[in-house]
């Protein structure tokens, strides 16, 4: 791995935070990923399931973590069992974890090989009433590749069948959902390595450059700051392009006159950035593009000061297209005859500004977390609006990511240049 891990401390309390929600006399089991094959004999770069890292701090394939916290046999409460290295897999695939290093990075004093799990975990089952086993329950999961997971709830309830089962999802979704310090800082170091990133291009970006030039420019600085890459699939969208919400072909030259949409961040420690900014390819905005750029940035600001504890994100995302419906107004976008006429479950103002303003940011760029129920201190989103004009040729989006407080917010994009005339400046200097 390139990145600093966290300390042992936090996956204790993370671990602790969860056997405080199991029912009583139940164990609970998390697998790691697999490694996803490609064409031939290749494959794809290992991701860690999120949960057992959050859980663990174990980054390697082939990991089962199982918690029992009311096992009577103490050793049984927590185990975490590895793949078994040997000089064959050194030579050809490197370092894996010893014990030793296991229980260093994630404070669990039980490590085994993954040999032993069918012997304890009988022996743990024999004394447990229920069992949670774990399942991608986003809201947005479109799950077709069966899982490690999914191959072991078949594998459990085929050996297990009168045993009672539970859900993890929910558990973790809601832990995950408020963010420890030690991960906010893991989440600033990303946005800082972000921050590299953009000013970077500020001064490569020139009329004539393409968007894969340009993606490679962040690429580069992302890596050599101990990154793995991007968050996600980086959109580089010139001219009529940012009308593409999820463009990510960045193939195209950038032309003269243009604006540029940037919705990139970088990945650190597996947590995540998610940027986005909007510059114009020749230095400077013309005063159409000025107008709406000021009005995305008002949108993004009263949003972000909108983002309290108590408050719900279906609420917050109607208070923002109220906002925003107001600014689309300003502009002649729309007028009062539209919105008179509109419908309401599709309103007006969503012909140009059609996607959420927020969501959970963390381990998963689109986190998971508790979406219908009141915003709680420690949460972390995204603020992102954007206006989205194909017949002018351009679209607007800004975006910082920001940490809910007791009072307040705070940035952690707060030093990524975002103000028009900072962005010309430094593009010009």
């Amino acid at each position: 791995m390139k990145y600093q891990p966290l300390p042992k401390e936090l996956y204790i309390r993370n671990r602790s935070n969860l056997a405080s929600k199991l029912a009583k006399n139940s164990v609970a089991i998390f697998n790691s990923n697999d490694i996803l094959p490609t064409n031939a004999d290749g494959t794809m770069k290992f991701r860690q399931n999120n949960d057992i890292f959050y859980l663990s701090g174990i980054d390697q394939e082939e990991t089962i973590l199982l918690i029992a916290p009311d096992c009577p046999n103490p050793a049984w409460r927590e185990v975490l069992f590895l793949r078994e290295t040997n000089e064959h897999i050194a030579v050809w695939e490197g370092h894996k974890y010893t014990k030793e290093e296991a229980e260093a990075a994630s404070g669990i004093k039980n490590i085994q090989w993954l040999t032993a799990f069918d012997q304890i975990f009988n022996s743990v089952m024999a004394l447990s009433e229920r069992i949670y086993l774990n399942t991608n329950e986003h809201l947005r999961a479109g799950v077709v590749v069966e899982t490690r997971d999914a191959r072991f709830i078949k594998a459990c309830k085929e050996k297990f069948p009168l045993h009672e089962y539970e859900r993890a999802a929910p558990i973790m979704h809601e832990l995950r959902g408020v963010k420890e310090q030690e991960e906010i800082d893991q989440m600033q170091i990303a946005c800082d390595i972000t921050e590299k990133g953009f000013r970077r291009i500020l001064s490569f970006v020139k009329p004539g450059v393409t968007e894969y030039e340009i993606e490679a420019e962040f690429i580069h600085e992302f890596v050599r700051n101990r990154s793995r890459g991007f968050a996600y699939e980086p959109i580089i969208a010139s001219g009529p392009s940012a009308c593409v919400l999820h463009y990510i072909e960045n193939n195209k030259a950038c032309n003269a006159g243009e604006l540029l949409l940037l919705d990139v961040g970088a990945e650190y420690g597996n947590y995540n950035a998610d940027m986005t900014r909007t510059i114009p390819v020749s230095g400077r905005f013309t005063k159409r593009q000025r107008e709406v750029y000021d009005a995305v940035l008002r949108v993004k600001r009263q949003a972000a000061s909108m983002l309290r504890p108590g408050v719900t994100i279906q609420d917050y995302h109607r208070e923002v297209g109220l906002i925003m419906q107001s600014e689309l107004v300003g502009l002649g976008l729309i007028d009062q005859t539209d919105i008179k006429n509109q419908d309401p479950n599709w309103p007006a103002y969503k012909k140009y500004f059609m996607h959420g303003t927020s969501h959970h940011l963390g381990l998963d760029v689109h986190d998971v977390g508790t979406m219908h129920f009141p915003i709680k201190v420690g949460m972390v989103f995204t603020v992102e609006p954007g206006i989205y004009i194909p017949e002018e040729g351009f679209g607007i989006r800004l975006e910082n990511n920001v940490v809910v407080q007791e009072e307040g917010y705070f940035d952690l994009m707060r030093n990524i240049p975002i103000e028009a005339e900072e962005i010309e400046e430094l593009m010009n200097s």
